[in-house]
């Protein structure tokens, strides 16, 4: 009995990933990958076995990319810590990123190394949904600094302010400075007690130095900072949002007010 090319690669795909791997046919020279492997939410990974030019390809024709922004915002997954982290699995497995589509070239006929490699590119990608608490940290740092830089001039902005006069070691800074006719905005970015606890003393020393200002803070996940943290910096705070994805609609109303500071 003679054996189809087609066989030949779902043979290669099993021997080499598992034998769970099946081709179901839809259109000309495309085939569902039938596999096992599964996204968090437990539905099976999105791949496509089809010709690309003269030889075949696997794609996820855009699937990937399109479930992270069910919770991340697209422009986000294009910088900071998400972009080099999807840089680095690109090119650590050689797939490509052809407008939201991720596509690898089958080389040499090796179905089943290629298959493998695609595998694990797709769930190193997806797995920047669950980045540790620490880079999540980093990106939300990025996330409001791009935010602000988004929303307002930017000769209106100063990142990572410092009163020369007074604190010449940068010791009490403000994640940004906001210019505004009457006074400055003091903008700070608190992803935790310890972040919170340090503006609230620089928003005190602030005072102490008799500085005209107003002072906005925008948490990353208000309901994760202590309850008595919190209570200490509202007393000092002029306004506060819980969160920034779920607020910039409101935040950027508060900054475009020219009475807002």
């Amino acid at each position: 009995m003679t054996t189809s090319p087609i066989d030949h690669i779902v043979a290669s795909f099993r021997e080499r990933v598992c034998g769970q791997i099946d081709l179901k046919p839809e259109g000309m020279e495309r085939y569902v990958v039938s596999n096992p492997f599964v996204h968090d939410d437990g539905d099976c990974l999105e791949i496509v076995l089809k010709r690309d030019g003269d030889q075949w390809a696997l794609v996820d024709e855009g699937c990937t990319f399109m479930r992270l922004t069910y919770d991340i915002e697209e422009a986000a997954l294009h910088r900071g810590t998400r972009q080099k982290i999807i840089a680095n699995t690109l090119g650590m497995f050689g797939v490509e990123d052809r407008d939201g589509q991720l596509v690898l070239p089958v080389p040499d006929d090796r179905f089943g190394d290629a298959l493998f490699t695609f595998v694990q590119a797709i769930l190193r990608i997806s797995d920047v949904s669950y980045l540790s608490r620490e880079q999540v940290r980093s990106t939300f740092r990025e996330d409001l600094r791009a935010f602000l830089a988004d929303s307002v001039a930017k000769d209106r902005l100063t990142f990572d302010w410092q009163d020369d006069d007074h604190d010449p070691k940068g010791i009490y800074r403000a994640d940004c400075r906001v210019e505004y006719p009457r006074t400055p905005l003091f903008v700070f970015g608190l992803a935790t007690d310890g972040r919170t606890r340090d503006a609230t003393i620089t928003l005190l020393q602030y005072e102490k130095w008799g500085l005209p200002f107003r002072s906005l803070v925008i948490f990353e996940d208000q309901q994760q900072i202590g309850r008595n943290v919190l209570a200490r910096l509202t007393d000092v705070s002029d306004r506060q949002y819980s969160s920034l994805g779920g607020n910039k609609d409101r935040i950027r109303r508060f900054l475009a007010d020219g009475h807002a500071a």
